[in-house]
């Protein structure tokens, strides 16, 4: 059974400040506890119930600082999902490292994504594309959100995302800058390249228009029907698949 100072511990890592001053965060359920524990992150505690335990592959448990058995009510009490009948694991964050850009290969900017379902979809969108690096604005969403990661569906354990400020990293580079614009050129008419960098911007204003300068070639997606905009997710999933095409 969880004492109160636990679960007062593990719930106050739904909020931002408790995360980053603890170096830790929240992962739920049997999908995103199954991809971090076949990654390289570290786990300070896994809640599980008795019949996720026993499913646990053996040859990962030493990843494990300390494992409590707990039932599904207590789950949801911790957590955020409104049931779980698996487990919930508190991570360790991993050390900041340098942002390298890796070659031949895209690399995925965000300006201002603020909604953290919006920025989850975008890391498993990336990690199907193979992206492995990521951009955050300052102003982003946290990618250490219970929502981020939830959303993510085990895939922040492959995408490195980093915060920036876009300024300094587009001044630092000789990389070609794709950019979302509704003034863009027609995607379907452009050549595009993998070695370079893609910018996608905010979910109502787009791209920051200190940003645009940067842009050496704007991306636009036709329209077809009568829909004022596309969710920021969903275009970055259009736009990623015409560039491997």
């Amino acid at each position: 059974m969880l004492s109160k100072r636990l679960i007062k511990y593990f719930k106050s890592l739904q909020l931002k400040k408790y995360r980053h001053q603890e170096r830790k965060f929240i992962v739920e359920g049997a999908k995103g506890v199954s991809e971090v524990l076949a990654s390289d992150f570290m786990i300070d505690f896994l809640l599980t119930t008795k019949a996720y335990a026993e499913l646990l592959p053996t040859d990962q448990l030493s990843k494990i600082k300390e494992i409590i058995e707990v039932t599904e009510n207590e789950l949801k009490t911790v957590g955020t999902f409104q049931s779980n009948s698996a487990a919930l694991a508190i991570v360790s964050m991993k050390d900041d490292i340098n942002l390298v850009f890796p070659e031949n290969k895209l690399v995925l900017a965000l300006d201002d994504v603020r909604d953290p379902g919006n920025l989850g979809t975008i890391i498993r969108i990336a990690d199907w594309y193979g992206i492995e690096t990521i951009i955050c604005s300052l102003e982003s969403a946290d990618v250490y959100n219970p929502k981020v990661i939830n959303s993510s569906m085990g895939s922040f354990a492959r995408v490195n995302v980093h915060y920036k400020d876009l300024k300094e990293v587009f001044t630092s580079t000789e990389l070609a800058i794709y950019g979302a614009l509704l003034s863009g050129e027609n995607i379907y008419n452009s050549k595009l390249t993998n070695n370079g960098i893609l910018l996608m911007g905010n979910e109502s204003q787009g791209i920051n228009s200190d940003l645009e300068k940067y842009i050496t070639h704007s991306l636009h997606i036709p329209r077809r029907g009568g829909a004022e905009s596309l969710n920021v997710a969903i275009a970055t999933a259009v736009i990623l698949d015409n560039f491997f095409r």
